[in-house]
């Protein structure tokens, strides 16, 4: 299948640069699989959609501020280094800038010596392996030096960093924010539970990988990322109650979406499950894991628009998209969202 298939025009103004100062204040695009209808709504009026008996389903992985600039040990260069995942005890995979200046046996200073990175090992396309030293507790350390790593397309700094988490993220090891989720406060997810929607927790760590483009002619040769999943068994049981009733599980975000597919293919069923997952959805696959899907509005060419166009068909989500283009919608990460019911 061609690439260009799925492009679209998005002038560059459109693309969010801030949050809302309310996250419910966003605006919400309605779009009916069957009835392939649009509506155009705000967030807070999501509970009009969502029925006793639905289940809402929350990756409630952290973003760690994963972005340290530091200098070389010796020469004084300055570096920069991105956080990809952690390989084992203090060791983690990196991007590092200008990776030309990182050889084997590099230590890189952060912080006046409260952290030191020594590079063990080299990689593609300035990938590397470090080995961190430092007193006391890494991830607070981390917190004191480090700065949320958002997207390339965000030119804008971000006063509070906690408007890049979602206000329910518990899980730490994420690259990036499952943004769909951005749109809750938590008085929100109270009124949707008092009217029984019931609401799920998985963990998906967002790696980088979720702003590759694709730079394939044909989207069956694109080599999909790798991300870290989990899924308990008590949310196991409760997705397979749903199911068992004919009630309706909806997605929030591709990260979620993935991870519970990533499941149901491999298991048949949800059930306790923990690992890694490439899985890569696009048209004609068919989604068997869920009934609605809560996104943001995602880049071109890119495998998120794929992937709700494997959920809600191709034709109708680029005409969704030209229509958000029309009407002045906000996309990408700070964006508005669409509920594909």
């Amino acid at each position: 299948m061609d690439i260009k298939q799925y492009d679209f025009e998005l002038p560059e103004e459109l693309i969010a640069q801030v949050p809302l100062e309310d996250r419910t204040s966003s605006r919400l695009m309605i779009c009916d699989r069957q009835e392939q209808t649009i509506e155009h709504r705000h967030f807070s009026q999501i509970t009009d959609y969502l029925v006793e008996g639905d289940c809402l389903v929350l990756n409630d992985t952290k973003v760690l501020p994963a972005r340290l600039y530091g200098s070389k040990e010796g020469t004084g260069g300055k570096v920069e280094v991105l956080l990809l995942h952690q390989t084992k005890e203090d060791e983690w995979e990196v991007l590092v800038k200008p990776a030309k200046k990182v050889k084997i046996g590099t230590k890189i200073v952060f912080g006046e010596g409260k952290l030191v990175a020594e590079c063990t090992d080299l990689q593609d396309h300035g990938g590397r392996k470090v080995r961190f030293e430092y007193e006391g507790i890494f991830l607070e350390v981390l917190e004191s030096l480090g700065e949320m790593p958002l997207p390339p397309y965000i030119k804008e700094q971000l006063s509070d960093r906690d408007r890049y988490q979602t206000v329910y993220a518990k899980e730490e090891g994420s690259a990036a924010a499952p943004t769909a989720g951005l749109h809750f406060t938590n008085e929100l997810l109270d009124e949707l539970q008092n009217r029984g929607v019931e609401i799920a927790y998985l963990t998906l760590h967002v790696g980088l990988g979720t702003f590759r483009p694709v730079n394939v002619d044909q989207i069956e040769e694109h080599d999909m990322h790798a991300e870290f999943y989990q899924l308990n068994e008590d949310t196991a049981t409760q997705l397979n109650a749903v199911k068992d009733r004919g009630s309706r599980i909806i997605s929030v975000g591709t990260t979620s979406t993935r991870t519970l597919e990533t499941i149901i293919r491999d298991h048949g069923i949800f059930k306790e499950a923990k690992g890694w997952t490439d899985i890569f959805i696009y048209p004609p696959q068919q989604l068997k894991a869920i009934d609605g899907l809560i996104t943001n509005f995602h880049l071109p060419k890119s495998t998120l628009i794929m992937l709700v166009s494997a959920f809600a068909g191709r034709d109708f989500i680029l005409e969704a998209y030209q229509e958000a283009v029309k009407e002045r919608y906000r996309f990408f990460s700070f964006g508005d969202a669409m509920f594909i019911k």
